[in-house]
């Protein structure tokens, strides 16, 4: 299974973006959407689990954001929050964290739990593109993550 990972859309999700995550099984969004629009245009391509952000200030029509979701995709457990800073301590059950709000890419371990931002969709502060990530999962573990910059905006 492939699973898509954006963050930091700030109300807008271009094509480019779009185009990066086709075909994958399923989309997690680590917040500051700002726009509906931008989780129903995620949801054309795959399921959306997607938490509030620093800057979603208002809630958006059709989806209830919470701080801080939990999903289980291809047997491994995702926790997805804003900022990783908010967390805390990582619990034990957890295989893959999935954050935003730095709009700075990572992917590190702490201990057993993978740790990943995918940057911003939208906003290259702090990092020289825009991005979005590819998780590749696999017989119940988090493989391969791919980091895919996207075009620069004119």
């Amino acid at each position: 299974m492939r699973v898509g990972l954006v963050s930091d859309t700030h109300g807008v999700i271009d094509e480019a973006a779009l185009d990066a995550l086709h075909g994958v099984d399923a989309i997690v969004h680590a917040g500051d959407v700002c726009a509906a629009d931008v989780l129903w245009a995620l949801e054309a391509i795959a399921p959306v689990t997607a938490v509030v952000g620093n800057c979603d200030r208002t809630p958006l029509p059709g989806w209830d954001l919470p701080a801080i979701a939990r999903t289980t995709i291809g047997g491994v457990s995702f926790l997805v929050i804003h900022d990783f800073a908010d967390l805390g301590t990582i619990p034990e059950d957890v295989d893959v964290v999935v954050c935003g709000h730095s709009h700075r890419p990572r992917d590190e371990w702490h201990g057993h739990v993978r740790v990943i931002n995918p940057g911003s969709a939208t906003q290259r502060r702090h990092q020289p593109n825009r991005t979005v990530g590819v998780l590749e999962v696999t017989g119940g573990t988090a493989g391969r993550f791919e980091l895919i910059e996207l075009p620069s905006k004119r």
